[in-house]
C-alpha cells in the first residue's frame, strides 16, 4: 500500500504541477509538492533514503550557495539533484527528490524556519549554515529565536556534520554543539549581532572577530578559532569578485562571474562543502566560475531603449548593505524597488536601517509598490530621487549606460518572471 500511495502521490503532484505551468500560475514546484505530501505524508522520508542529503540554510545567500555547491560537484560520477527554483519548503523539496531515479547527492536549499522540521525525515549528511539576520519580522520573529531553533538540532544530533560561518555569533551559538567545520567569512553587517546569544550582554567586536569578555562581566562566548578563512582585500571587494580562501594556510583562489563580497562568502562555503565529497578545493573553485546568474540574480533586462539594467536581489538590511557597499564605488545609476507583501515582510520600517547614503553620489530612482516610502527615506538621506512605480520605467528615466535595479523579494520575482518570458 505504501508503494502504491507513493506512486499515486508523485503522479498526482506532477499532474497538478504541469497544469499550474500551463495556466501560467508559476513553475508548479510548490503546488506539486503540496499535493504529493498531502497524499503520502511520509513521502519525504521515503524519497531521501537513497540520497546523500546536503541542507543549505541562511537568511541571505542560500540559493546562490546551493547553486555553487551543485556546480562544484559536477566532476563526481553520480547524479546531483537540487531545488534550483528556490522553492525551499517541504513542498518545494519533495518534487526534487521525487524526480531522482538512482542514488546520488541532493543539495537542498531549506528555509531557516524549516530546517528543524526536515532533519528527521531527510537525515542529512551535511548542513551548511551561512548568516542569520533579521528578515520578515512579522513572519519569522527575531534572530535569536531562529538561532535557538537551529541549536536544538545539534543538541539532539551532536554527530551531525555542519559547515558553519564562524564570523556570525548567532550561527556559532547554533552550530557549536554539532560536529563543526568553521569557516571565517568576515562580517560587514553587525546590527543583528550586538548581543551575546549565550548571556545577552553586549558583544565586543575587533575588526571581524567577536567576544563576550569576562573582564566586562560577560560569559566568555567568543569566535571559534579556525584554519579556514576568507581573505578579501578592499580593492578586490570594490573592483572584482576575487578572493583567497585559506585552508590550513593553503591558498585557494576564488574568482566569480557573480558580483559582490557576499557571493565570495557563499563560494567559500561551497568550496568546503565540495571538499566534504572529495572534490579538491581549487577544482571546486574553478567549477564555480561559469555561474553568471542564479535564479535571476545578476540577470540583465532590456529597457526597450537599447540599454540593459542589471538586477540584484536585496531582502533585508543585511543584504541591502552588502549590495550598496558593492555599488557605492561603481559608476552606476540605481533603481531601488521595494514591495511590502507577505513574502517581503509587510512592515517597511527597515528602510531606515539601510545605509542608502552610500549611494549619495549616484543618480537614484525609487520604485515598486512602496516606491513612495523609499522616496521619503531617500529624501531624509539627501537624495532627490526619480519616483516611478514600475522599475523598468524608472530605469529608463535614469541617464547613462550602467544601470542597476536592486529589488526586494516579490518585486525581484516579478522582474524575473518578466525576464523568463522574454524571447530568446
Amino acid at each position: 500500500m505504501s508503494a502504491l500511495r507513493t506512486r499515486v502521490a508523485i503522479s498526482a503532484g506532477r499532474t497538478v504541477g504541469g497544469l499550474s505551468r500551463l495556466a501560467g500560475r508559476g513553475q508548479g514546484a510548490t503546488i506539486s509538492g503540496r499535493v504529493m505530501n498531502a497524499i503520502a505524508p511520509n513521502l519525504l522520508r521515503d524519497l531521501a533514503k537513497n540520497q546523500r542529503v546536503v541542507v543549505v540554510s541562511a537568511t541571505n545567500g542560500k540559493t546562490t550557495t546551493t547553486r555553487l555547491i551543485t556546480n562544484a560537484l559536477a566532476d563526481l560520477d553520480q547524479p546531483v539533484a537540487t531545488n534550483s527554483t528556490g522553492a525551499n519548503l517541504t513542498s518545494g523539496i519533495t518534487p526534487v527528490l521525487a524526480a531522482t531515479t538512482k542514488p546520488g547527492i541532493a543539495v537542498l536549499e531549506v528555509d531557516e524556519r524549516v530546517v528543524a522540521k526536515i532533519v528527521e525525515p531527510l537525515q542529512p549528511e551535511l548542513l551548511i549554515l551561512g548568516n542569520l539576520s533579521r528578515d520578515q519580522l512579522d513572519r519569522y520573529g527575531e534572530v535569536h529565536a531562529v538561532s535557538n531553533g537551529w541549536r536544538q538540532i545539534f543538541l539532539d544530533n551532536p554527530n551531525l556534520a555542519v559547515i558553519a560561518n564562524a564570523s556570525d555569533p548567532n550561527v556559532v551559538w547554533a552550530a557549536a554543539p554539532g560536529t563543526v567545520t568553521w569557516v571565517a567569512l568576515g562580517r560587514s553587517w553587525r546590527d543583528d549581532a550586538n548581543t551575546c546569544p549565550a548571556c545577552g550582554r553586549l558583544l565586543a567586536w575587533d575588526n571581524n572577530s567577536f567576544d563576550c569578555p569576562t573582564s566586562a562581566g560577560g560569559c566568555g562566548f567568543t569566535q571559534p578559532p579556525t584554519d579556514v578563512y576568507l581573505e578579501i582585500t578592499e580593492t578586490e571587494a570594490k573592483t572584482s569578485s576575487v578572493a583567497t580562501l585559506r585552508i590550513d594556510e593553503t591558498p585557494v583562489e576564488i574568482r566569480l562571474a557573480l558580483p559582490g563580497r557576499w557571493n565570495l562568502a557563499n563560494a567559500a562555503l561551497a568550496v568546503i562543502a565540495a571538499r566534504h565529497f572529495g572534490v579538491a578545493p581549487q577544482r571546486a573553485s574553478e567549477l564555480m566560475t561559469t555561474v553568471t546568474t542564479v535564479a535571476g540574480r545578476n540577470m540583465e533586462l532590456p529597457l526597450g531603449d537599447g540599454r540593459k539594467a542589471r538586477v540584484l536581489l536585496a531582502k533585508n538590511p543585511a543584504g541591502w548593505t552588502e549590495v550598496l557597499q558593492h555599488l557605492a564605488s561603481r559608476p552606476t545609476a540605481v533603481v531601488i524597488a521595494v514591495n511590502a507583501r507577505v513574502a517581503d515582510g509587510k512592515d517597511p520600517s527597515w528602510l531606515y536601517d539601510v545605509p542608502y547614503e552610500l549611494l549619495i553620489k549616484h543618480e537614484v530612482a525609487a520604485a515598486g509598490e512602496r516606491g513612495t516610502d523609499v522616496a521619503v527615506r531617500l529624501s531624509y538621506g539627501g537624495f532627490t530621487p526619480i519616483v516611478t512605480a514600475d522599475p523598468i520605467a524608472a530605469a529608463r528615466k535614469l541617464t547613462g549606460d550602467d544601470i542597476t535595479i536592486v529589488a526586494s523579494y516579490t518585486q525581484f520575482s516579478a522582474l524575473y518572471n518578466r525576464y523568463r518570458k522574454l524571447p530568446a
